[in-house]
């Protein structure tokens, strides 16, 4: 075996309690429930060599052990291949699995090994993965979501607005969508106000909209000089969201539900996003995020990754156009680090690799782990 060749690998069911069941206009609207948990897949490989990644993934409120289950079935064949050569490694994992798709839970669960590899790359190169793609910046715009959650009082959202705003987070997100569209005016509205002009402010609808609905709020929010209306449609109404862009001045962002490369191709081809949100570890990682990168890029269009900030600051430090990354405090526990933030921006850490250690707080929610070869 080579220096490089692969031969330990760990896998880990983890599941993430969160304080507070968190509801946004999918659970009003009775289409799923609140969320209490979230299940994540780490994957830790090792070479021949003695250098190492890890990776992880996740799944809100169901699929995680689907995930976790895939992963295993692939995983032996990692083991004497060479880590540094990712793409042939993607693609013979999603050939391995390929009878149940190259999207969905099938390629999300190559992402956590995804990521750990170009972890590892980063790392045997003394860089962060920012560094190592690239990069264009050594800190990206961030702003709150767990602070705007449909199931939390408007008082105490102008109050986790303004504690963001302290803590040097440069923009605010809230949840619409709720069955009264007169709650979302007052609650948008409200945020406006505490918040004053000039400060940057998104809201997400989570699909939950017709296009007829999503029209009309779009045009009742254009005095509020949103920064973006996000999700306002069904994920995949690529014709609705490209007409939504044409009548309204507010850009329009979408992506995050998306499961492949392919699939955010057909929205830049309608030209249904102003924004586009793509997630790693949904499309399977950083690979395929790199190529959709590319093809963003290519038709000018804004960037701003979805969750796993861990993962997507390095991202998107990466991209040529300024960015945005999603500020979410909810996987702290998980990482021995936490990423620093000042002046409305995420500093990207000059650790190598992602620049994150597993915490022993993971290591104790561990529900299921597998081993494939053995440590050098």
């Amino acid at each position: 075996m080579t220096d490089g060749a692969i031969v330990w690998v760990r896998l880990s069911s983890v599941t993430l309690p969160l304080s507070t069941p968190i509801s946004d206009a999918k659970v009003l609207t009775g289409r799923q429930r609140p969320m209490t948990e979230i299940a994540f897949l780490f994957a830790e490989i090792v070479t021949e060599g003695g250098h190492s990644g890890v990776g992880f993934g996740y799944s809100k409120r169901a699929g995680g052990p689907g995930q976790y289950a895939h992963a295993v079935e692939i995983a032996p064949d990692l083991i004497g291949e060479d880590a540094s050569d990712i793409a042939r490694i993607v693609e013979k994992l999603l050939w391995a699995g390929a009878s149940v798709g190259r999207s969905g839970l099938a390629t999300q669960a190559i992402a956590a090994i995804d990521v750990a590899l170009w972890d590892l790359k980063a790392k045997r190169a003394g860089l962060s993965l920012a560094k190592l793609l690239g990069a264009h910046r050594d800190s990206v715009r961030c702003y709150n979501t767990s602070g705007g959650f449909l199931h939390t009082p408007i008082e105490e959202v102008l109050e986790n607005a303004t504690e963001s705003l302290k803590r040097g987070i440069g923009g605010i997100k809230i949840k619409v969508g709720h069955p009264d569209a007169a709650v979302d005016l007052a609650r948008v509205t409200a945020v406006r106000s505490h918040l004053g002009d000039g400060v940057p402010l998104m809201v997400d609808a989570n699909q939950q909209w017709d296009r007829r609905s999503a029209l009309r709020m779009g045009r009742a929010f254009e005095d509020l000089d949103l920064t973006w209306i996000e999700e306002p449609l069904d994920a995949y109404d690529a014709e609705g969201h490209a007409a939504l862009a044409r009548a309204l001045d507010t850009p329009i962002a979408t992506g995050e539900m998306l499961t492949s490369v392919a699939e955010h191709w057909e929205l830049i081809r309608a030209g249904a996003a102003d924004v586009v949100q793509p997630d790693a570890p949904r499309i399977g990682g950083i690979t395929p995020f790199l190529r959709l990168a590319a093809l963003a890029e290519h038709h000018r269009l804004q960037l701003a990754p979805h969750f796993a900030m861990e993962i997507h600051l390095h991202l998107a430090a990466a991209y040529g156009l300024e960015p945005w990354v999603e500020h979410f405090e909810w996987l702290e526990p998980l990482f021995d680090e936490s990423l620093q933030i000042s002046d409305g921006r995420m500093l990207v850490p000059d650790r190598p690799g992602i620049g994150v250690t597993i915490s022993e707080q993971a290591r104790a929610w561990t529900v299921a782990s597998a081993e494939f070869g053995k440590q050098p």
